[in-house]
């Protein structure tokens, strides 16, 4: 009876032992996912003037409606880092955010399909990275009325092969009949250049509203429609 006893003590005293250690030990932690995992599709997107941080209105509008017809594939976006004030020399900063964005997504994720967008004063953002001046061909045509536009390198032709396709609105240039389609390959037959009936920044117009509301206009699913077709 005695060595019974001692054997189930001695279990006893083992199953303590055991516990008392696993409770010393550190729980192992799985892994964490991705913070950001590679999307198919990302939409770069650059705000008009005064527009609130991140994609504006037009460009949530956008990004809201190209995902819907993307049913199937996952959409992400990234608002371009500029003032997007009255100081338009600033626009050249807009650019130079979006290259070196471009540049380490292309690195982390080479088979994202890039979407660049932009409104208004985000429209020349995207016209100097496609190689465009952003007021056409009268950089300064402005400069008396609304101060001078920043210039900026168009993007790196290691980066043309990942920008699926361009939307802009309310595009500058285009007053200047320049607008994103004019681009040199491979961006001109990418993109969709979309300008408001009397719109006075981007056509010969004189109402000043019309420059307003496009993240309500036709011109939201027209643009999306186009690019769902190239990405």
């Amino acid at each position: 009876m005695t060595g019974v006893t001692l054997l189930r003590m001695s279990a006893r005293l083992a199953a303590i032992t055991s516990t008392l250690v696993c409770a010393a030990m550190p729980l192992a932690v799985a892994p964490s996912a991705a913070v950001d995992p590679c999307s198919d599709v990302k939409v770069v997107f650059a705000r008009g003037t005064n527009d609130a941080p991140g994609l504006g209105r037009p460009g949530q509008a956008f990004a809201d409606t190209l995902t819907g017809l993307l049913a199937g594939r996952t959409v992400s976006t990234y608002g371009v880092n500029y003032p997007a004030s009255y100081d338009f020399l600033t626009a050249a900063d807009g650019a130079a955010d979006a290259t070196n964005y471009i540049s380490s997504l292309v690195v982390q994720c080479p088979a994202t399909r890039i979407v660049l967008g932009g409104y208004s004063q985000g429209a020349a953002v995207v016209d100097m990275l496609i190689g465009l001046p952003p007021l056409g061909n009268k950089l300064n045509a402005l400069g008396d009325k609304f101060g001078g536009v920043g210039t900026a390198a168009p993007l790196g032709s290691d980066l043309a092969g990942n920008v699926a396709a361009i939307a802009v609105f309310g595009n500058p240039a285009t007053k200047f009949s320049n607008p994103a389609t004019s681009a040199a390959p491979p961006y001109g037959a990418r993109a969709i250049d979309l300008c408001k009936d009397g719109d006075p920044i981007c056509s010969r117009g004189r109402n000043p509203f019309a420059h307003d509301g496009y993240e309500t206009s036709p011109f939201i699913p027209q643009a999306a429609g186009f690019v769902a077709g190239l990405v």
